[in-house]
């Protein structure tokens, strides 16, 4: 049975994880949707209730039913490689490839329906409500008096993006920026803008899920630092023990959200309570791996090699 990894051509996380599968003997055919049509092909058959499917690539011809699972990580858009690519081509390739691979019995990590819904900001924060995770105040508005009133109650407050960076080219970065209850909210009205009580953070904190076995790691801030993935502080990545209610919140949380893989990011306070600030359902790992040591990358080719319960 083969292991379908679905990303980039180029992608050092991907990497670690193709080196693990490689060290265990597991087949595997690494595919990017960006070369169908084109250096790859897809063929799938409908007939009297029975399905075949093949996925060509680099010389390998891979028979749907032999798919053990699949992992989605960071894959090219359907046909963006393609000879003379389209936003109609894109679409029809995507239908094409993704309809084939919904319809095999194989075990997703993600699964791109899931993988959207898990997107959403607005939803994640009500899932971990229900988790039982410690999540900051939140507004999501595009009343600007709403956003004053929000302001003047929590008084620190930040305001940060809630689907993250804008795709563009070059890449624009959208920190997470720190404000007070006298700026101006009137180009609320604009977008939907997301607001946020400030937490005051000792540590930034790092949880990544994989099969329900969870790695934390922790970093420590700056005083003031909002946003730590922009910040360098000269601190290093530690692996941390998780805490029971944390463990308990994490599984709650993936078990109600579907997902076989999340990175979550907490920040610390000086009482150490960990709050929910997001879960990437396709998050990086890499980083974490290589400054801490703990076996990432071994864990998702585990649950990738796996026969499915």
């Amino acid at each position: 049975m083969t292991v379908l990894i679905l990303t980039c051509h180029q992608d050092v996380t991907t990497d670690m994880v193709v080196a693990k599968l490689h060290e265990r003997g597991v087949p595997l055919v690494r595919f990017d949707p960006a070369d169908l049509p084109g250096e790859a092909a897809m063929s799938a058959e409908y007939v009297s209730g029975d399905f075949h499917g093949y996925l060509s690539s680099e010389g390998r011809l891979l028979s749907m039913s032999s798919l053990r699972s699949i992992w989605v990580r960071r894959p090219g858009e359907p046909a963006a490689d393609a000879p003379e690519p389209s936003e109609w081509l894109t679409a029809e390739s995507g239908q094409a490839l993704y309809g084939m691979l919904y319809s095999t019995t194989a075990r997703w990590m993600n699964h791109p329906c899931v993988s959207a819904q898990a997107r959403c900001k607005p939803w994640q924060l009500r899932i971990a409500h229900r988790s039982g995770f410690a999540v900051p105040p939140t507004l999501i508005t595009t009343f600007p008096r709403v956003a004053r009133q929000f302001a003047e109650q929590y008084r620190d407050i930040v305001v940060k993006s809630a689907s993250g960076p804008p795709s563009s080219d070059p890449p624009v970065t959208v920190p997470t920026t720190r404000i007070g209850p006298d700026t101006d909210f009137t180009d609320v009205a604009a977008a939907p803008t997301l607001l946020q009580q400030y937490i005051a953070k000792r540590a930034d904190i790092r949880l990544t899920s994989v099969g329900g076995r969870l790695f934390a790691a922790r970093k420590e801030s700056e005083s003031g630092e909002v946003d730590g993935r922009y910040a360098a502080t000269g601190h290093a990545w530690e692996p941390v023990e998780v805490p029971d209610r944390i463990a308990k919140a994490v599984h709650d949380y993936t078990g109600l959200a579907g997902l076989a893989y999340g990175a979550f990011d907490f920040a610390e306070d000086a009482e150490g309570v960990w709050w929910f600030l997001e879960c990437n359902q396709g998050g990086q790992f890499g980083f974490v791996e290589l400054e801490t040591g703990q076996p990432i990358a071994e864990a998702v080719a585990s649950w990738l090699a796996a026969t499915a319960p």
